[in-house]
């Protein structure tokens, strides 16, 4: 089974996505949550956690907690829902704790694979929660298989977890995670209970979301703000790229330490498009207001002079809103639009079902065509005789988006075009998304008129990597753009890269570890008798926040 680190795009282990809405639109990823509270147990607040990240991943769940002396784990395979019953929260003792969702991209689809992944060595015990993939996690994992560590599963993450439990051994706690980053190449989020400690780890070019908020009684690290709010939290602040927290685990407050200093980062722009709740905070921009602004610029270069303007629910709900804002402002050729004129109407169009789940099957092609059908019905009145722009998010294989234009049709539309809040998808991921092989890509290798004629619409339009940037506030050098240009932020085998990059070399002996500080944002070697730091003495903290509960005196 491929990993990241293959030539070939990792597609979910192999098993084919049954569900309609998900076989044109890019796969879930996965989500991590980490808690530590002062007086009370983990395990409800990481199991409500979950369930707010549930859109992240679906094919398994599970918490590992610590009380202290042991560590205590419950994963399965399932919904957040069905995984875990009372009895199973009552057995999760301890006041820590990680929990994780899947969906896999790299790895098996079994219970070896799913997370967190627990593991159990000379320096104690780790639980570990991964979003993301390796590249280079086949050469590590052969590597660590010569060293004697022996495997139980072909996902990345079991590979995380052996390098950082050998680092531990050989040193402390944040140099033990430092060596990992150094090694590991790829993009990971991480939520990681070591003991009775939890920490989070976001890479260096901050591919996957992390975000850490403060709760009434503790702290919380997750792949989206959206599991904060639902403790009732505040959040504080995103992760920086190449960061490790280390919450306290009394849930007093929390360390962070700068262990990389990146030059540009890579965010994951889907992140922004498709995948994330949009009521969360992510890279400090509401996902609601980026999708408002995405179709802002999706009607300023691509608008068109249609009677409706309807999203394909639930992703494209807010483009669609966006679209229509503009287009009452301006016509679709950029003047100014008069006071009395209306412009595009937002109406919805399609009526979605929302008990066809994940598990519905498809056997026969007659079965999957109709899928769209049981899963999106036309509202007549909003589209009968009417000029109709559906507004998507993304196109992945057409298959969807041919089925929608000619549901419409069929509904009486009079013509239908076809709008996309986000750039032609023309390459695979290799860093956690499930985005198809270029074979199977639409755009791969077809321009937009191509495209157009497929799916049988009137026209069809993407947005730009420009205006994705300019919504994003964001410069092209700091984003992961590898779908739709191509060109990848990590060395990946026979893929192109947007700037200079190579992976980390394996085999090669670590160098001594010397002491160094954070001053600002950059790591400086610092003189033996310098101030440090009164837990690890090669390293200042960039900050420390304890929230006026236990607070030291220094």
């Amino acid at each position: 089974m491929p990993t990241g680190g293959s030539q070939k795009p990792t597609t979910g282990g192999g098993q084919p996505d049954s569900e309609s809405e998900t076989a044109d639109h890019p796969r879930e990823k996965c989500g991590v949550v980490g808690v530590a509270l002062e007086d009370r147990a983990a395990a409800r607040p990481l199991y409500h956690s979950l369930y707010a990240l549930q859109h992240r991943g679906q094919e398994s769940a599970g918490i590992v907690t610590h009380d202290g002396f042991q560590q205590h784990t419950h994963v399965d395979m399932g919904l957040v829902g069905d995984v875990f019953g009372p009895g199973d929260l009552e057995s999760l003792a301890g006041s820590v704790g990680v929990g994780h969702v899947r969906y896999p991209t790299a790895g098996s689809i079994n219970n070896c694979c799913a997370q967190p992944f627990s593991v159990s060595f000379k320096s104690g015990s780790l639980g570990l929660s991964h979003n993301g993939n390796l590249v280079n996690a086949d050469e590590l994992r052969a590597e660590l298989a010569d060293n004697g560590h022996a495997f139980t599963s072909d996902g990345d993450t079991e590979v995380i977890a052996h390098e950082l439990a050998r680092n531990l051994l050989s040193g402390d706690l944040v140099r033990a995670v430092r060596r990992t980053m150094e090694r590991v190449h790829g993009s990971y989020s991480l939520a990681i209970g070591y003991d009775d400690t939890v920490l989070g780890v976001r890479d260096p070019k901050g591919n996957r979301p992390l975000c850490i908020g403060e709760l009434e009684d503790g702290y919380i690290l997750a792949s989206e703000s959206a599991a904060v709010d639902t403790l009732g939290g505040e959040l504080i602040r995103d992760v920086q790229p190449g960061e490790l927290v280390v919450l306290e685990s009394d849930g007093s407050g929390y360390e962070t330490y700068q262990l990389v200093e990146p030059e540009n980062t890579a965010h994951c722009f889907f992140e922004h498009v498709y995948f994330a709740r949009p009521d969360s905070v992510i890279d400090e921009q509401l996902v609601y207001e980026v999708r408002r602004r995405l179709g802002r610029h999706l009607w300023a270069e691509a608008g068109i002079e249609s009677d409706v303007a309807m999203p394909v629910p639930d992703s494209g709900r807010a483009f669609a809103s966006g679209y229509a804002a503009a287009s009452a402002k301006t016509t679709a050729s950029g003047e100014p639009r008069e006071a009395d004129a209306d412009g595009v109407e937002f109406a919805e169009g399609l009526m979605k079902n929302r008990y066809v789940g994940r598990t519905f099957i498809m056997p026969t092609q007659d079965e999957r065509e109709q899928a769209v059908r049981l899963k999106l019905n036309p509202i007549k009145s909003t589209v009968e005789g009417k000029s109709v722009t559906i507004i998507d998010d993304s196109i992945v294989r057409g298959t969807t988006s041919t089925q929608l234009v000619d549901l419409v049709r069929e509904a009486g539309a009079e013509e239908v075009h076809l709008r996309i809040g986000a750039p032609k998808i023309i390459a695979p991921c290799y860093f956690g998304i499930d985005m198809a092989t270029r074979d199977e890509l639409i755009a791969a290798d077809r321009t937009e008129e191509e495209i157009c004629d497929l799916v049988g619409a009137d026209s069809l339009s993407y947005l730009s990597v420009d205006a994705v940037a300019s919504a994003l506030d964001a410069s092209r050098a700091n984003m992961c753009l590898g779908c739709v240009t191509g060109e990848y932020p990590y060395d990946v085998d026979g893929e192109a890269t947007d700037r200079q990059v190579t992976r980390p070399p394996v085999g090669k002996p670590a160098d001594d570890w010397v002491a160094f500080r954070v001053t600002g944002s950059r790591l400086e070697y610092i003189p033996p008798a310098a101030p440090t730091n009164r837990r690890y003495p090669w390293l200042r903290p960039v900050d420390r926040l304890f929230s006026g509960r236990n607070k030291p005196a220094w």
